[in-house]
């Protein structure tokens, strides 16, 4: 089966304020980008992955996403991070009528395609899936079979609110890089001992990161 992933991205200036203590306001977009372009790559990268459409109003990501394979979709709701995945959702769906869609994060920097691949083979087995994430509190994939919608309900608390709207929680083991979204410094130093990206590690290692 064939995934074409959605993934939402905010305009690097306004993404990922809690950084604030780790990356210095000029240095946060670069890191944020960095992040992405690592998702991206690696998604890209793997074998059950036909495709992947980033959702951004950001000119640079934009650029720079296409620039690895990526599609841009614009933001054209504009009004948050669930509607943006639902109009991404629409119009990949409209390009790939049958096609397997799932939902994944952008802060992804250690992102190992064989751990994507079995996360989205797990997927196929239900009609709606989610990954929790690292913090075992959000989500980082949310994957939906042909013929079902994603209805992502991401924001606080989002592993419990996707598990109660009915879709089925992936318990795998081995799938850290698959889990481990970056919101904090601490998040950032997990991902660098897990191994991120070649973008992420260039702008991390500018920073002066504690245990690092």
């Amino acid at each position: 089966m064939q995934w074409t992933l959605v993934i939402p991205l905010k305009p690097l200036s306004r993404a990922k304020s809690r950084l604030a203590d780790t990356a210095s306001d000029g240095v946060r977009p670069r890191l944020v980008l960095a992040f992405a372009q690592d998702t991206v790559a690696a998604a890209l990268g793997c074998a059950d992955v036909a495709d992947v459409a980033v959702v951004t109003d950001d000119e640079l990501a934009g650029r720079e996403l296409a620039a690895l394979g990526a599609r841009i979709v614009p933001d054209t709701p504009g009004t948050g991070l669930n509607a943006a995945l639902a109009h991404g959702e629409a119009v990949v769906r409209s390009l790939r009528p049958r096609a397997p869609v799932a939902a994944l994060n952008a802060d992804l920097p250690a992102l190992r395609p064989l751990e994507l691949s079995r996360v989205l083979k797990a997927s196929a087995e239900f009609p709606r899936a989610f990954l929790p994430d690292a913090a075992a509190l959000g989500t980082t994939l949310l994957a939906a079979t042909p013929g079902h919608a994603l209805r992502p309900v991401f924001g606080a608390d989002s592993r419990a609110r996707h598990r109660a709207s009915g879709a089925r929680e992936l318990e795998l083991a081995g799938v850290d890089s698959v889990r481990q979204d970056v919101d904090t410094g601490a998040d950032l130093r997990a991902a660098l001992t897990l191994g991120v990206g070649p973008r992420t590690a260039a702008v991390s290692a500018r920073l002066a990161i504690a245990g690092q």
